[in-house]
């Protein structure tokens, strides 16, 4: 590499030394590629982080956050959660339930370690379902409901609350329906309230 002065620069202990004779490199060659004229650009968002330049995203960046984003991921992300949460929690409730394996015909009768596993993992399942289905109705509703309006508030929440609650106390008849939008969009608020 030569310098602009006319001397010449060589890597220390490699090749014959620089004009000034100690084998050191020139500060300024490397101040030319870091603040001079040599200097790349670099691609940066000036306030990307509250005034801190950051970098611009890939191609690949952006597709994962839009996937990420989109409300079928976060419907599926929601099941997947509920399933599992809804499995813990009924295999709970059925540990602590005294009832858990007993035979109404034989009263008597204590149940085995199998009958015992066997009603758990049924309850188990049985939650995991309810659970997996209010989760990924609650997420796709909220989702959309945010998409429709474009906003992200605390009037998602309680609308798709009501939407959720309203579709399942529905099947059940109209004033259960009126009763579950009122209470799931109630839980919804008290739950966005502390979370927010």
């Amino acid at each position: 590499m030569a310098a602009s002065s006319g001397s010449t620069v060589v890597t220390p202990g490699v090749g014959t030394p620089s004009a000034h004779g100690d084998g050191t490199l020139q500060y300024s060659l490397i101040l030319e590629h870091l603040v001079g004229e040599k200097k790349r650009p670099k691609d940066v968002i000036p306030g990307g982080l509250g005034g801190i330049p950051t970098p611009l995203k890939s191609e690949e960046q952006k597709m994962m956050e839009r996937v990420m984003e989109s409300c079928g991921f976060k419907a599926a992300l929601a099941c997947v959660g509920g399933f599992v949460l809804g499995g813990a929690f009924g295999v709970f409730t059925a540990g602590i339930d005294t009832n858990v394996g007993f035979d109404p015909k034989d009263p008597f009768r204590t149940p085995t370690a199998k009958e015992v596993l066997k009603d758990m993992g049924q309850r188990g399942m049985s939650y995991a379902k309810n659970f997996a289905i209010v989760g990924a109705m609650f997420s796709c509703t909220e989702c959309l409901v945010e998409s429709y309006r474009g906003k992200s508030d605390w009037k998602n929440s309680v609308a798709s609350g009501c939407i959720t609650g309203g579709a399942i106390g529905f099947r059940a008849g109209l004033k259960a329906g009126v009763i579950g939008c009122g209470g799931f969009a109630a839980f919804s608020a008290v739950i966005d309230y502390y979370l927010r």
